[in-house]
């Protein structure tokens, strides 16, 4: 190996290239060698380490999407009601019928799923019954949730057959084959090293989009996001670059979380029972319920959708009747009080330390952050109260969210013929697949379903490849030519270091970190960030458009001091590109979507005669233009019973 800026090029083939090392990547991993002859190379390559990569890194106190008893189609009608109507009834349908057999794996490898008194026993597929917090979700000791999915990964598959710390930033297409996907390249974040590698079919898995926007915790918090903050719209950008369509990118989540730590709050609201007040201690779900109504029938729903929720929320914040609180301490004592009654006193008091255990576990299990935000403020959650805060905004397809990629979908359910062209899980460049925070108009999968989806996409890209055995990628350029420009931010650096004494202060480039804070000062104030209370007009919204054009000729000055800059530098490109996207989808969507996310003051209502359609956009690859389109909505499933 060379001095630092002098990269050794490792060239690799493969027929399967998996590209991310979260739970979808795991899942692919796990069922790819169930259904692949002995022949067909596999590869992983992950920017993290497996164990801890991706939106589970850190652990999960429930499973968010876990059917049991429950309806596929009852599935399909609740994640339409929560994205406003416009999703892929297909995708969804999809993931609901395959969800749980993920689930029952997770149980096998060993993680702790809490189950009815009497059934602790039985496993969920012999027909144990789990704790609920919701009608879809179950509780769970999920911890090392990620690092258990990693290990029987990382089994399967074979440590081999696994590269980790390598950061993929570009797909590569054929030479000699229109819209055929040949590789990718990246580069290592721990080694002087670019690897190029040609593939036959490609899983693009690396997750949603994180500080794109400027995020609620600054200085000492600087960081600390809700969603995993290495998730930088690799995803989206790398399909975007290829020629893939994009599918609904100005959709949005913005959680309503425990302030400043961004805990969860989803098992306080279902398991707990707790309510959320104003300032004022009155119920703004209900004092303002009237609003609901003018967005039939989401917000008729026997659980309004989450934008919805929002809504609701914000009008409070905006007429100064903040801030709005959880009342913790309301709902821990009245749990006390029940248990008192029902147990006596001297029961009840050892029930009570177990319940506030559970309250710390729930952080603990999934966001350790906001339990030190507790424990530093002096906050004890049965006597004080704590505030919520709508975050600044992500972009995911796994989640409350439904941004992503226009993809393949079953073929056996009766979706239009638009809707499954090709391979399950393939976009509209051949060979090219993805499944999580990647497919689009498909939300609310959360771990579960993005496992299983990773596994759906596997079998598709094994056929796939079999049906292609005899193509042999061809690449356009010479790896020399991919190492010089994955390694310009490092050349800038190295070519114009001495030109000044102070190293982050140069004519001649600039650091990744104030890059960053460009792009995210330009997303807050122009498309509707926390700065604007999530509100923006066509005219910002044009305006960002001139200020992002501009930021992508200043990007190519970026420096790289080193191999972690040059991470950061190839991030902040990603991310520069999702925010595009999302850019150009809302200002082509004359409407107002999803109120309590976002608000366009020029067209600040819910347009369901023209608008209640798919907003789609692709890149041309060669000349580097956009174009963004409407796809028709199709409703599958009736949307009542």
């Amino acid at each position: 190996m060379g001095s630092f800026g002098n990269p050794d090029i490792v060239e690799v083939d493969t027929d399967i290239l998996i590209i991310g090392g979260g739970m979808a990547a795991c899942g692919a991993a796990f069922e790819v060698m169930r259904w692949k002859p002995a022949d067909m190379r596999v590869r992983l390559v992950d920017k993290a380490a497996m164990e801890r990569s991706g939106a589970v890194a850190m652990g999960l106190s429930a499973i968010n999407t876990y059917l049991g008893e429950q309806d596929a189609c009852d599935y399909v009608r609740m994640v339409s009601n929560d994205l406003m109507g416009i999703v892929r009834d297909d995708l969804i349908f999809d993931v609901g019928r395959h969800v749980d057999d993920s689930v029952h794996l997770f149980e096998e490898w060993g993680l702790p799923i809490w189950k009815q008194p009497g059934d602790e026993n039985t496993p969920l597929k012999d027909g144990g019954k789990p704790v609920r917090s919701g009608k879809w979700q179950i509780m769970i000791n999920g911890e090392s949730y990620k690092v258990l999915v990693a290990e029987a990964a990382k089994k399967a598959l074979g440590m081999e057959n696994i590269q980790e710390r390598i950061f993929i930033v570009k797909l590569l297409l054929d030479a000699n084959e229109d819209n055929r996907i040949a590789g990718a390249v990246g580069f290592s974040n721990r080694e002087d090293k670019i690897y190029v590698y040609r593939s036959n079919a490609i899983l693009l898995v690396a997750g949603g989009a994180v500080n794109v926007f400027r995020p609620r915790s600054v200085a000492e918090g600087m960081g600390r996001t809700w969603y995993p903050v290495w998730n930088a719209g690799s995803t989206y950008a790398m399909a975007a670059l290829a020629g893939a369509e994009l599918t609904m990118m100005e959709n949005r989540f913005v959680p309503a979380r425990f302030k400043d730590g961004y805990g969860p709050v989803g098992a306080w609201f279902l398991l707990f029972k707790a309510k959320a007040t104003n300032g004022r201690g009155e119920n703004y779900l209900e004092t303002n319920k009237e609003m609901l109504q003018q967005y039939p029938p989401y917000g008729q729903a026997a659980v309004p959708a989450t934008c919805l929720r929002n809504h609701l929320m914000m009008k409070e914040m905006r007429e100064g009747r903040g801030p709005i609180l959880m009342r913790t301490d309301l709902a821990l004592q009245a749990l006390a009080k029940s248990y008192e009654d029902e147990f006596g006193a001297k029961e009840a008091q050892k029930k009570i330390k177990h319940l506030e255990a559970e309250a710390w576990e729930d952080f603990l299990d999934m966001c350790i952050g906001q339990a030190g935000v507790w424990a530093g403020e002096n906050i004890e959650p049965e006597k004080r109260p704590s505030e919520l805060m709508p975050t600044e905004p992500y972009f995911l397809g796994s989640h409350s969210g439904c941004c992503g990629i226009w993809v393949s979908g079953p073929d056996d359910i009766g979706a239009p013929a638009e809707w499954h062209w090709g391979y399950r899980s393939m976009t509209t460049v051949n060979g090219l697949f993805t499944a999580g925070d990647g497919v689009g108009a498909s939300g609310h999968k959360f771990s579960s379903g993005s496992h299983a989806e990773g596994r759906i996409a596997a079998k598709a890209m094994v056929k796939w490849c079999l049906d292609h055995k005899d193509y042999k990628p061809k690449l356009a350029q010479d790896p020399k030519e991919f190492a010089e420009e994955i390694y310009k931010p490092v050349r800038n650096y190295l070519a114009h270091k001495d030109f000044s004494t102070a190293v982050d202060v140069n004519p001649h480039y600039i650091t990744p970190r104030m890059l960053q804070a460009r792009l995210q000062k330009i997303m807050d104030e122009y498309v509707a960030g926390v700065g604007t209370m999530y509100v923006t007009n066509e005219m910002m919204m044009t305006i960002a458009v001139d200020k992002i054009q501009e930021l992508k000729k200043d990007s190519e000055k970026m420096r790289a001091m080193d191999l972690h800059e040059l991470t950061r530098a190839w991030e902040n490109y990603h991310r520069i590109l999702a925010g595009e996207a999302h850019l150009r989808h809302m200002l082509f969507r004359k409407e107002t979507r999803y109120p309590g996310f976002y608000y366009n003051k020029d067209y600040d209502f819910v347009d369901e005669v023209n608008w209640k359609c798919f907003v789609n956009s692709r890149i041309d690859p060669k000349t580097g233009e956009w174009t963004t389109f409407k796809r028709a909505h199709h409703d599958l499933v009736p949307k009542q019973k």
